[in-house]
């Protein structure tokens, strides 16, 4: 009864247009008050207490550091070196837009301020080299969602607090697959342009593109000092946050020079205020989580699909199709919390590594923000470039499908997500 009814209330609050963070917080806090002896005074102590994991500090420092380095000269510092590697091939422009986001992905870390830094330079650029709009605007759009698979990824942070797994195996398993799909990406664009006529031009000079590597490599040293820390020991994921944010002030202020003191303010208010919509997801979300633990439905679900003899296989495909179809309404940090408590201890039972796991539910995250309802990056993308969010849509999907054939990959040959942690770590 209790869990029909903290459904059916959720259910009925997204339906009437209740934001995701109020409708969790809403149902769960009355159905624990109604069907519990859990005062209302426990619960709102509940939500403080869910907020409270050490891992969760590295949010508001990835955000922090992404809106320091977008706001900046640093992403078109990345566009420009990109370009010097690929933009001499055949869709060499919108492939220089897949490139740049892979890089500025893995320094921002987050797939919305990718879209908004990546694509409000590169889509007036590839419509005046005369690719066609459905290419400026595909690529834009699409590429920018590899901003929560490659690390620092602030979904993974959420998956490896929710699933209690370690956040640097998470970071290294999310570069392979992010590799391999941005790779996927740009050899569709390539063939692509090269059947609408496009012909290769001659390449930039060897000078000329260390020039530009040089040009962005402060930004870049950010991926290095992340990623290079956690493995080398130096500090932890959290840690590596809080180092990564300092940096991008340290770069921004005093090397690139690109960004005023008199900015600064408006910067971290922006920020603030994106790390308070995420932490207010994240703690509803959690005491809704809390409360199908204490009910038990993660193991009245684990026992049925057992008894079901439902296999591994299966299995995954369910969990695709389902989180495939939440991403179409729900934002990330929300799916995860709810989500995975459930279906996590079923993949464990099943012999799935929880590792590999994250991974396959970061995928299906970032096809949740590039596909309608309300996937995020459609939105950005329109109001960056005016277009239709309908025209977003159509444009997009030669790329989307090919995330998909990528997340199909991952899904079932698990190698790809977890030979590089099994490599660092030896796990």
């Amino acid at each position: 009864m209790s869990i029909a009814v903290l459904f059916g209330m959720f259910a009925f609050l997204l339906i009437i247009g209740t934001p995701i963070a109020v409708a969790l917080g809403a149902s769960t806090f009355f159905t624990l008050v109604t069907f519990t002896h859990i005062s209302p005074i426990e619960v709102s102590s509940m939500i403080f207490e869910k907020v409270e994991a050490y891992s969760l500090m590295a949010i508001p420092m990835f955000i922090l550091a992404g809106s320091l380095l977008s706001k900046g000269s640093s992403a078109n510092r990345i566009i420009e070196f990109a370009k010097s590697v690929v933009g001499h091939l055949p869709g060499g422009l919108p492939m220089a837009a897949i490139f740049a986001s892979i890089i500025f992905a893995a320094v921002s870390g987050s797939s919305p301020a990718t879209v908004v830094a990546i694509g409000s330079i590169m889509f007036v650029a590839i419509e005046k080299a005369g690719y066609p709009k459905r290419y400026a605007i595909g690529t834009v759009a699409t590429a920018g969602s590899l901003g929560i698979l490659i690390p620092p990824s602030i979904v993974m942070i959420v998956y490896g607090v929710t699933a209690e797994q370690s956040i640097g195996k998470l970071f290294m398993a999310g570069i392979v697959p992010g590799i391999m799909i941005g790779s996927m990406m740009m050899a569709v664009t390539y063939f692509g342009a090269k059947r609408l006529g496009f012909k290769r031009t001659k390449p930039q000079p060897f000078r000329i593109r260390l020039q530009k590597m040089k040009e962005a490599s402060w930004a870049l040293m950010t991926i290095v000092i992340v990623i290079g820390g956690i493995y080398g020991g130096i500090f932890t994921p959290t840690e590596a946050a809080a180092v990564a944010a300092v940096w991008a002030f340290f770069v921004s202020m005093f090397i690139y020079r690109d960004i005023s003191w008199k900015s600064l303010p408006n910067i971290f208010l922006e920020a603030a205020k994106t790390s308070a919509m995420i932490m207010f997801i994240i703690a509803n979300a959690m005491l809704f989580a809390h409360f199908l633990t204490l009910e038990n439905v993660p193991q009245l679900i684990t026992q049925f699909l057992i008894d079901a003899n439902v296999g591994p296989l299966m299995f995954l495909l369910f969990v695709n199709i389902l989180l495939f179809f939440a991403g179409d309404f729900m934002e990330p940090s929300a799916i995860i919390m709810i989500m995975v408590p459930l279906l996590l201890p079923v993949a464990i039972a099943l012999g799935i590594d929880p590792i590999h796991f994250g991974i396959v539910v970061t995928i299906n995250m970032e096809l949740g923000m590039i596909t309608p309802p309300i996937g995020l990056n459609l939105f950005v993308t329109s109001g960056i470039t005016g277009v239709s969010l309908k025209d977003v849509i159509v444009y997009s999907l030669p790329w989307s499908m090919t995330i998909l054939v990528g997340l199909l990959l991952v899904t079932y040959i698990p190698q790809i997500a977890l030979w590089l942690p099994n490599l660092m770590y030896g796990y």
